[in-house]
This record gives C-alpha cells, sequence and structure tokens, in this order.
C-alpha cells in the first residue's frame, strides 16, 4: 500500500481513506475506514470514464448486480455512489494477498491439494456471479485473493462496464476487455462472452496456481502472438499429471458449449479436496501472518491524516473560515464539534491544499470533479441501513428485530405448555382409571366415571386449541421475519425462496425435513461468531445442538400426535380406551420438552440476531 499523494481525496463518501491500494484500467483503488470501523477496499473511476454517460449507465447496472453476489468466496458490495461526479464504489477489504503475489513472489507454485482447494473457492465463488446475472470475464491471479480460509475473488462483473467505452477513445478500436494470458478465445476473437468463458479463465489461473507459469506464455513475444496461441494452440500443461490435468484441459477447450458447467466441477474437485486441515503451506500462511501485520501498521494515520475533518453531506462548499486576527485563536472550523472523540477538531493547516471530495452533485447539474469543494465539514448522517437488499437490484435493505414477535411467541407457547401439562395428568389419570378392568368389556358400561372424564377431557382439547390458533400464527411470523433478516446478513445463501419460511409448515410430508433446513441457515449466518467461513465451507454456529434437540422432540412429537387421531372416549372397549390414552400420555411428554426447548430457539434466535443488527455486521 502506498501513502496517499497530494491529489488523492482524503474521503469519498462516508469513507476516509488511509492509502492507495493500486490503479488499473477503470480507476485507483484506496483502503479506508467507514465510520462503524470497518476497513473497506474503495474503487475510485477514472474522470475520464466519468464523463462518458454510457460508461455511467453501465456501470450503475452492474453494481447494482453485484450487490447482489454472497459475500462467501467473494468481497461484498457494501456501499457505491454511481450518481457522484466521481463514481465510485466500495467493497469489503480482504486482508490478503493475491495469488500472482503469492505465486511470483511469496512462494512459487502450490502443491495439489493446496489447488484443489482453490478450485473449490473459485468454483463457489463463480456460482455465486454467475447466480447473479454477471459474468467476471477478467478472472486472473491478481483478481483472486489469498486468506486463511479459502480464495476470494475480487473485481467481479464491474469490469463490463467498459465495454460500453470500448472505441471511444479511451480505448482503441476493436480492443478487447480483460488480461493477456488469462482471456478466454472468445474475448480474444471480440465474441459475445457467456460464463464459460470464466471456466475457461478459471482452467487457466489453475495451470498457473500448479505450475507458476501462464498456460499459454506471456507477452514477451508480442501481445498478438499470446492472443493467437490463446485463439488457436493448445495449452502448455508440463507440470500437470493425473486427475488435476484432465479438469484444467477440459476448462481450457476452445469451444465454449465443450466446456464442464460448473457444477460438474464441483463435483470433479470434492472427490479430491482434502476434508479437514488448513488448504495452504505452511510458509505461505507464515506470509499472511506477515501481511497482516504490515496492514496493522499502515492503518494508522500519520498526524495530518488524524487532523482531517470528513466531507460535507452535501455538494455545496462549506463556508468559508476568516483568517484568525494575530494574537487570537484561530476561529473552529464549521459543523466541527468541539472536544469531539473522533479528534476531528483541528484547525486546518494553511498549507494544505483543498481536496477533491467525490460526492453527488445537486440535482440537474452535470457531471465534473469539484476539486475546489473543501474537506473539512461536517461527516454525512450515519447509514441506517447496513445491510445490502435481499431482493430488488441495489435497494437498500434494513435487518428488522423480530424481539415483539419472539416474546409474543414464547407467551402463547409458554400458555400451551401449561395446557399440555394439565392434559398430561388428565390422560394419566385416565389410563390409570381404566387399568385393571377388563380389557374387552364395553366402555359405555366400565366402572369409571366416564361422563365426567370426558367433559374434562373435551374442555382442555378446546383450551389448547385455543392457544395453539394464534401460536401457529406467531410462529409463522416469527419465522418468515427471521428468514428475512438472514437473507440481509447473507444475501444469497440461505435455501429454499422466503415464501417457502411459511409454506414449508403447511405442506405435507414437507414440514418433516424443509423448515430444519432453512432454519439451520438462518442460525448460521445470524449467529457473529459462525458467519466466518472455511475453505470447505461456512462454520457452522454452535447453537446447532439446540436446534437439533428442537426438532428431534418436534418431529416425534408430530409422529405421536398423527397416531394419536382418536380421543380415548370414542374408543368401543376398555383395552382400545386404554390405548388411546396411553398413547397421549406419550405425546403429551413429547410436546413438554419440545415447547420448551421452541421457547429456547425462539429467545436465542432473535438475541443473535439483535446482536448483528445493533454491530451493523
Amino acid at each position: 500500500m502506498e501513502p496517499l499523494g497530494d491529489g488523492d481525496p482524503r474521503w469519498i463518501g462516508a469513507y476516509r481513506l488511509l492509502g492507495r491500494l493500486g490503479a488499473g484500467g477503470m480507476g485507483r483503488v484506496y483502503l479506508a475506514r467507514s465510520e462503524r470501523g470497518r476497513t473497506v477496499a474503495v474503487k475510485v473511476v477514472q474522470e475520464e470514464l466519468a464523463r462518458q454517460p454510457s460508461f455511467r449507465e453501465r456501470f450503475a447496472k452492474e453494481v447494482n448486480a453485484a450487490r447482489r453476489v454472497g459475500g462467501q468466496w467473494t468481497a461484498p458490495v457494501l456501499d457505491a455512489d454511481t450518481d457522484a461526479a466521481i463514481p465510485w464504489v466500495a467493497t469489503g477489504y480482504i486482508a490478503g494477498p493475491s495469488l500472482q503475489a503469492v505465486v511470483d513472489e511469496d512462494y512459487g507454485p502450490l502443491p495439489e491439494h493446496s489447488v484443489y482447494a482453490l478450485a473449490a473457492g473459485l468454483i463457489e465463488a463463480l456460482r455465486a456471479i454467475h447466480g447473479a446475472g454477471l459474468v467476471h470475464r477478467d478472472l486472473k491471479p491478481s483478481n483472486v485473493l489469498v486468506t486463511i480460509d479459502g480464495p476470494k475473488v475480487i473485481d467481479f462483473g464491474i469490469a463490463r462496464a467498459l465495454d460500453s467505452v470500448t472505441g471511444s477513445g479511451l480505448t482503441q478500436t476493436g480492443a478487447v476487455i480483460g488480461s493477456p494470458g488469462f482471456m478466454s478465445p472468445e474475448q480474444v476473437r471480440g465474441e459475445r462472452v457467456t460464463p464459460a468463458g470464466d471456466v475457461f479463465c478459471l482452467g487457466a489461473v489453475l495451470a498457473y496456481a500448479a505450475t507458476g507459469r501462464m498456460p499459454f506464455g506471456t507477452a514477451d513475444s508480442g501481445f498478438h502472438a499470446l492472443l493467437f496461441r490463446i485463439a488457436e494452440e493448445e495449452p502448455d500443461l508440463t507440470g500437470l499429471s493425473g486427475p488435476l490435468r484432465e479438469l484444467v484441459a477440459d476448462c481450457l477447450v476452445k469451444d465454449p458449449a465443450g466446456r464442464p458447467a460448473l457444477d460438474g466441477l464441483a463435483a470433479r474437485v470434492a472427490a479430491h479436496t482434502p476434508s479437514g486441515g488448513t488448504w495452504l503451506p505452511g510458509e505461505v500462511l507464515a506470509q499472511l501472518g506477515r501481511h497482516a501485520v504490515r496492514l496493522l501498521d499502515s492503518e494508522d494515520p500519520d498526524a495530518a491524516a488524524s487532523a482531517l475533518v470528513p466531507p460535507a453531506a452535501t455538494a455545496r462548499p462549506a463556508p468559508a473560515v476568516p483568517p484568525a486576527a494575530p494574537g487570537t485563536a484561530p476561529a473552529p472550523h464549521p459543523g466541527a464539534v468541539p472536544g469531539a472523540a473522533q479528534g476531528y477538531t483541528a484547525p486546518v493547516p494553511p498549507t494544505v491544499p483543498p481536496q477533491p471530495a467525490y460526492r453527488s452533485g445537486p440535482a440537474g447539474t452535470p457531471y465534473a470533479p469539484q476539486a475546489s469543494q473543501p474537506w473539512h465539514s461536517t461527516p454525512p448522517p450515519p447509514v441506517t441501513a447496513p445491510y445490502p437488499a435481499s431482493g430488488g437490484a441495489g435497494r437498500p435493505g434494513t435487518a428488522r428485530s423480530a424481539r415483539t414477535l419472539s416474546l409474543a411467541l414464547s407467551a402463547g407457547l409458554s400458555a400451551l405448555l401449561l395446557c399440555t401439562l394439565v392434559q398430561l395428568v388428565l390422560d394419566f389419570r385416565v389410563y390409570e382409571e381404566l387399568d385393571g378392568l377388563h380389557e374387552g368389556a364395553s366402555l359405555a358400561y366400565a366402572a369409571v366415571d366416564h361422563d365426567s372424564l370426558r367433559n374434562t377431557t373435551e374442555v382442555m382439547a378446546a383450551l389448547s386449541a385455543l392457544f395453539q390458533l394464534p401460536v401457529i400464527v406467531l410462529w409463522l411470523v416469527w419465522f418468515w421475519r427471521v428468514r428475512v433478516n438472514a437473507e440481509v446478513f447473507a444475501p444469497g445463501q440461505i435455501r429454499y425462496h422466503q415464501g417457502w419460511a411459511i409454506g414449508s409448515w403447511l405442506v405435507p410430508v414437507v414440514w418433516f425435513f424443509m423448515p430444519k433446513q432453512i432454519i439451520n441457515d438462518i442460525c448460521d449466518h445470524s449467529d457473529p461468531t459462525s458467519t466466518r467461513t472455511t475453505w470447505y465451507g461456512p462454520r457452522r454456529s454452535s447453537n446447532r445442538g439446540l436446534l437439533n434437540g428442537w426438532w428431534t422432540m418436534w418431529l416425534a412429537g408430530m409422529v405421536a400426535g398423527l397416531l394419536n387421531y382418536e380421543p380415548w372416549y370414542e374408543a368401543e372397549t376398555v383395552g382400545q380406551a386404554q390405548g388411546d390414552a396411553a398413547l397421549a400420555v406419550v405425546t403429551d411428554f413429547l410436546t413438554l420438552p419440545s415447547a420448551v426447548l421452541a421457547i429456547l430457539v425462539v429467545l436465542r434466535l432473535t438475541a443473535l440476531q439483535d446482536d448483528r443488527i445493533k454491530a451493523g455486521r
């Protein structure tokens, strides 16, 4: 990371810049920190591109689509302003070196088990990207970041916006969008690129990771010679053998229709992916540790940076600060709060030139860099919706607490629990009254207080039904609410459509398996301690044991309830009535712990989501 220069802004939107991470064909990338303390990467497009209406339109569409990509194997899009004078997009910062740095500088070619783990992560990343309607088009080692938990893909889909300005003077007529050595033949020929193009790039990246060489060579012999080899010649797979060589060769087939689909690749890779342990060699893990230490050092802004004040919440210039009279203290900055904990109240040194602030201009004004805009105004208001929407393209979404629903549902379950306890005592008494009587005798003439027991049983059944109806309604609404929240926390990572949060409980047979799968996902992605993923999949929540216990008791009670379809007083003989009473006792015994565990599940999941909402993670 390089320090900020005189021409770099100090704030972009609500993000304070810490340094420059790099620059590319689209613009510059900065390391920044949000008001909540999260480290992010902010990409700012070139001013030449910002002046192209076709680019701005395409860029906005691609950012909206990229918001829908889940963050398990990719860097999630957190914020963007595509209408600003200089458009920008903020993504989650991944603290790890690129695959190119690992292979070229830090370690060399990766061992086979690491390459398979790399393939598994990249396949899942491409699945998420393609599932959002995007094609990466520029999958290369520098766009793959290496972390302890697995590879992460960056810059997905955004590069497509450059297509709208090809031949406009920013790129030469007939130019191709992509990176030499890692483009697909259809990219070289200027044809339409489909998800199969990403599969070709995947094969090139895997070959590079396993051998340290690009499968079609470098551009040392000429750029056009390299493109010809990609389009017409076979790849150099020297150093690869066995199933890994076959997998890479299949990905590098020239015809897009002949390349395998991601689902088939995932199945082939899974057979060779290790089931435990770390996916990286020890030397690379040590390098990751050194990288993290350097990141911590670089994130400490110097004294000048700590004196900066956030940009204005609007694009209007802040009032000028009149110079202080000789011998008097300088006047405070407009909007500065004396004694603020952030320390943004220091006066601006007169030698610091004004910096551009990349904010949206007033409605109706043309797009133009606002180089004269002061950078020492008050910060924008806090963001009220820290999570992306779970449905619409780019619309902000908010996770809402389900605490009120959970308390009402817990009260209803407690009332139902009390009714069940009374019903258990009553059913046990019926069983004892019938015990010892002749089993073949008619129940109508048995020596028991038949009418009194029957009336009491019917009253308790009606009372239980009275409580069951609101409990069922509250349960469905609560379950739907926490499902929506989980989708906000982890877009696209919750199984089944949101409508199944209610429908799965109402469809026969489906209710025996689908609700548990949905609530597993809700729990895993609502638990702040389990949101970190590993190379072999998402880490499970420590609350899975509570869910499993509740689900086991619920299923057992459901099955017993289906068998106990006839009340004891409708039996013809004493033996049949006693059997029905015994089954009712068993059902009550199963319902009691099921209701208790249900209350614990409701309160626990609600508390986990409340913690995530408060933390804003």
